[in-house]
């Protein structure tokens, strides 16, 4: 039977059709949907994690222990799990291993857009790349395959467009492969430096092997056309190759670590002029030039940004060499926005009215960076709002500490927001941290996580209770409050700021899509009172906007949530509660 699949729910196909009965997450755009997809498999297990390293680190138990195992995460979760990933690499699998990568050429919603290919080739572990979604089943059934064959944990690696693209696929039979033995055996998982320096000869030996079978793997093929020209290239640019280039010689990697030399070395020869299509680093390019071939790439194509078929011809034409090249550009700009209601909103206008230092963090709240909010002045990645804001006080010293807060939200706190509060209280720090407690991990689709009582599949659990969990920490100072209540936030913060050491906030309210009850009020403005100063305007919310002709402020009674914020802004009593 064939049907349409997103890339990431052919990944989680692939994966239950391989036989993997465990799959572990952080969720993460452009990955989320995959263990999602997964823990809706009959006879699997499937869990959110509290960050990328534990569930890597729940991956290589169950594959110790036997079981076919998936791990998913975007790529600069591999960033915070790559620890384990090493030295996994260095003791090998019992049951096979697959880790996706799910990389963000374009940073559709990434801080950055790194490429992991090089993870596979500093860990030295094999990285295949599927093109479509029937090759992310498909790749991901044989990437188990690999895994257990050469004993290695098998990167495999997608984008964006693959992710979320629909292509028709074939299901297969769903394989039933036996628990594997599990065999006390520390030389081989007992890392040590004595074992490690053993299993570190197994992991070149291994590379040798999986270089051999890169030579001969249908992973890898040929596609000849015209001669002139040959392109190398793998994953989803594959596409847009043959879109732009359909007459071309084409060496399509599937699996691109290792790179199959003699393969590339005997397609080169045949062709007169080589070209390597591959999105942001050289990865391929590098290697080639490496082995003495004469080789074109980034000098004709970017290294920066997402590419397209119409970025990719432009270049080929001489038209933009060496520039990012975007659809964007011909499409009106849609900045994204904090929803009408959403309960952060609060946060980052009183911040910015109280003219604060904020060090952000990863989430829907970002956005609060934006104007017209503008209220965060550093963001760098999971968790880092709390170290930075210690770091801040340290270098400039407790007075500006009382001008300085923190801002991260509840599933990112989880993540890796206790570690540096520890930190604070341990290192007698001042700052104060404020923890925006919206009940769900908001930005990637509304996914539970160990503060919201449920799991992945709904079910009920022990939940994590994050005052309780501060205050264990060692935070004496800690309130919540309702990040809506204008006028409480203020004063908490006022409060809190002056103390001489460490406190935190947490402003709890769910959000606003969680539960769409009915407004038990409706608001509008009275034009005898708006002045149109534009002070409600100014917390960037679409159920309000100005009207240039009027001069005055408008209530749009189809996105406005009632949320009450903009009465408390208006100085001029003007925002009213409909009566009746």
């Amino acid at each position: 039977m064939k049907r349409l699949m997103i890339g990431n729910e052919a990944i989680a196909r692939g994966a239950f059709e391989a036989g993997a009965t465990v799959a572990a997450a952080y969720p993460g755009t452009p990955s989320t949907e995959i263990v999602s997809n997964f823990a809706g498999f009959e006879g699997v297990y499937a869990e959110w994690a509290p960050n990328e390293k534990v569930a890597l680190e729940v991956g290589v138990g169950s594959s110790i222990g036997g079981a076919r195992t998936l791990v998913a995460m975007k790529h600069v979760g591999v960033n915070v799990a790559a620890d384990p990933l090493y030295t996994f690499a260095y003791t090998g699998v019992n049951g096979g291993l697959v880790l996706i990568s799910a990389d963000d050429p374009g940073m559709h919603s990434s801080q950055n857009e790194q490429d992991n290919r090089g993870y596979g080739r500093f860990a030295k572990i094999p990285v295949i790349e599927p093109a479509d979604s029937q090759e992310a089943k498909d790749f991901t059934r044989m990437a188990f395959d690999i895994s257990e064959r050469f004993d290695t944990p098998v990167m495999l690696r997608i984008t964006t467009r693959l992710a979320h693209s629909q292509t028709l696929v074939e299901e297969g039979e769903v394989q039933k492969p036996e628990l594997k033995e599990y065999k006390k055996n520390p030389a081989k998982y007992v890392m040590l430096p004595g074992f490690a320096r053993g299993r570190h000869v197994e992991v070149e030996k291994r590379m040798l092997k999986l270089k051999e079978f890169a030579e001969e793997t249908d992973l890898n093929r040929i596609e000849w056309g015209e001669k002139n020209l040959g392109i190398i290239t793998s994953g989803v640019v594959y596409q847009y190759v043959k879109e732009v280039l359909p007459d071309a010689s084409i060496l399509k990697l599937g699996l691109s670590n290792p790179l199959p030399e003699k393969l590339i070395e005997s397609f080169a020869s045949e062709v007169d002029r080589l070209l390597v299509v591959e999105e942001l680093e050289p990865v391929i390019e590098e290697q080639i030039r490496a082995l003495g071939i004469k080789v074109e790439g980034k000098e004709l194509l970017s290294i920066v940004g997402e590419y397209s078929p119409e970025m990719l011809a432009a270049c080929l034409a001489g038209e933009t060499a060496g520039q990012s090249f975007s659809l964007e550009s011909q499409i009106p700009a849609r900045p994204p926005l904090m929803c009408p209601g959403c309960p952060h909103r609060g946060v980052f206008h009183t911040v910015k009215k109280m003219k604060l230092v904020v060090t952000g963090d990863i989430g829907c709240y970002t956005l609060g960076a934006l104007p017209p909010l503008q209220g965060m002045d550093s963001c760098i990645c999971m968790g880092a709002s709390i170290g930075t804001a210690l770091g801040m006080e340290k270098a400039r010293g407790e007075e500006f500490a009382k001008k300085v807060v923190a801002v991260i939200g509840d599933s990112t706190f989880v993540h890796s927001g206790i570690t540096p509060l520890i930190d604070i209280v341990y290192n007698q720090g001042k700052s104060t941290v404020i923890i925006l407690d919206n009940d769900t991990t908001a930005m990637t689709g509304h996914q539970d996580h160990p503060a919201t009582g449920l799991t992945i599949r709904k079910e009920p659990t022990r939940k994590l209770d994050i005052e309780a969990l501060v205050r264990a920490i060692g935070i004496k100072n800690v309130r919540v409050v309702d990040p809506l209540n204008l006028k409480e936030l203020e004063t908490a913060l006022a409060e809190e700021l002056a103390r001489n050491e460490a406190s935190v906030i947490i402003a709890k309210r769910p959000c606003v899509l969680l539960e769409r009850e009915a407004a038990q009020k409706r608001y509008y403005v009275d034009n005898e009172l708006c002045t149109g100063c534009k002070l409600c305007i100014k917390i960037g919310c679409t159920g309000i906007y100005y009207l240039d002709e009027d001069k005055k402020a408008v209530i749009n009674p189809n996105t406005c949530v009632s949320c009450g914020l903009c009465p408390q802004v208006c100085k001029f009593d003007a925002i009213k509660v409909v009566e009746g």
